[in-house]
């Protein structure tokens, strides 16, 4: 079995079907440039634009066989109404297009808002996001195969409580994990 770095992350923490990232995200890089100019200096388009092609890379493997919804992470209400959006929502949307199966932007909720992930050590991340998500309507998602995005994989530790969130709520349910960028 080829090693997958994604992955790894969740080993012998949560059950997933696969995960990849589909950028590298390298400090003062393009990358991060492009995630900057996403999140903060309102240029939504740049998702959607990035779904799309991350679906003609990865559409070109088995990597979303029997993916039924797709469900971006959310922001919370506070944060999402102040920058107007949810960065990953339009990234989210072009892959649901592609794949022709449903979109599910607002079933997976922040109960309150974390702080800033960013400069956190893996457990401190773990910490902020333990109990942070739930499901709205569960019975969406049952014995689903759910592809979870975000933008930027960093330790795992918010994707992995949005995993165990889904799981806790619903049984049958397959996951699997795809981020716009991991961060080197």
């Amino acid at each position: 079995m080829k090693y997958n770095l994604v992955e790894s992350f969740f080993y012998g923490r949560v059950k997933i079907e696969r995960a990849t990232s589909f950028l590298l995200f390298k400090k003062k890089g393009l990358v991060q440039n492009l995630l900057h100019q996403l999140k903060y200096k309102n240029h939504p388009e740049i998702g959607y634009i990035l779904g799309n092609w991350a679906y003609r890379e990865l559409g070109k493997t088995d990597f979303f066989n029997e993916c039924d919804i797709v469900i971006p992470v959310p922001l919370h209400k506070k944060k999402q109404r102040k920058r107007g959006y949810n960065q990953i929502h339009l990234f989210a949307k072009a892959i649901s297009e592609n794949l022709k199966i449903d979109l599910s932007l607002y079933n997976l909720v922040m109960k309150y808002q974390k702080d800033t992930q960013t400069e956190k050590s893996r457990f401190d991340r773990w910490e902020g996001v333990k109990n942070v998500f739930y499901l709205s309507k569960p019975q969406e998602v049952e014995n689903k195969h759910i592809l979870i995005v975000d933008d930027v994989i960093t330790t795992g530790a918010t994707i992995e409580a949005c995993i165990k969130a889904i799981k806790n709520d619903v049984k049958g349910v397959k996951i699997s994990v795809l981020t716009i960028a991991l961060a080197s």
